[in-house]
């Protein structure tokens, strides 16, 4: 199946070789040239990943994807930007973005970022449903459903982190790892990135979020799951 990619970016010239290159690789390509434009085409068209430029008038690419899951859409982002400071990196993956690319950047790098990102997007998870206490786990659909009903909605980073502990249940795993197994080595995420990742799924997994018994910390090294 051929992947979906919406290019968000008011730069013209910029949109049409970001174009001109996906579509080299074989991508259904879709443009936006602002956030308000861009959140319809996304919520209309669903694409399967989002090239997101920061700084846009009228609304910019923070504001666009922070709308987006609100709106509970949860596809990649990619983040392509010209401020590399590391605070504008962190807010842009605290906010749900999957990766973040400084302007200028090597044509070469993000379509191999791009491809990284849709094939960890495409994997499925370990099994067809989890159960972590009385929480029921699809890392498919991206829900958490609760014995009353109720549902939560992951993003896909934080589907990523739980399928990866997961997939190894009651067995540490640091937050270097977590870094750069979901992150990736490239992304420049710090260990403040994984510690919000899981206050965020203490919210919607632990009965008392402030009380863990499922998403534990291992002091001095990282995290464990435990499913019951």
């Amino acid at each position: 199946m051929t992947a979906r990619v919406l290019i968000v970016d008011d730069e013209t010239t910029l949109r049409g070789i970001l174009r001109d290159n996906l579509e080299a690789e074989g991508y259904l390509v879709s443009e936006a040239s602002d956030g308000p434009q861009g959140f319809d085409l996304a919520v209309a068209e669903r694409p399967d990943l989002i090239l997101m430029d920061v700084m846009m008038p009228t609304q910019d690419g923070l504001e666009t994807t922070r709308k987006l899951r609100g709106r509970g859409l949860w596809m990649p982002v990619v983040f392509i930007s010209a401020r590399g400071d590391e605070i504008s990196r962190v807010l842009g993956l605290e906010i749900g973005g999957d990766d973040y690319i400084t302007k200028p950047f090597s044509m070469r790098e993000l379509l191999a970022r791009v491809k990284v990102i849709l094939r960890r997007a495409g994997q499925g998870p370990p099994t067809a449903g989890l159960t972590i206490g009385e929480r029921q786990v699809d890392l498919e659909t991206y829900t958490v459903s609760l014995s009353s009903g109720a549902t939560h909605a992951l993003s896909h980073l934080e589907a990523q982190v739980l399928e990866y502990l997961a997939a190894r249940p009651k067995q540490p795993v640091s937050r270097t790892e977590l870094l750069n197994e979901v992150w990736g080595l490239d992304a420049y995420p710090t260990n403040r990135t994984v510690d919000n990742v899981i206050v965020r799924l203490r919210k919607k997994l632990e009965p008392n979020p402030k009380q863990p018994k499922h998403l534990i910390t291992v002091h001095g090294v990282g995290y464990k799951l435990v499913l019951s």
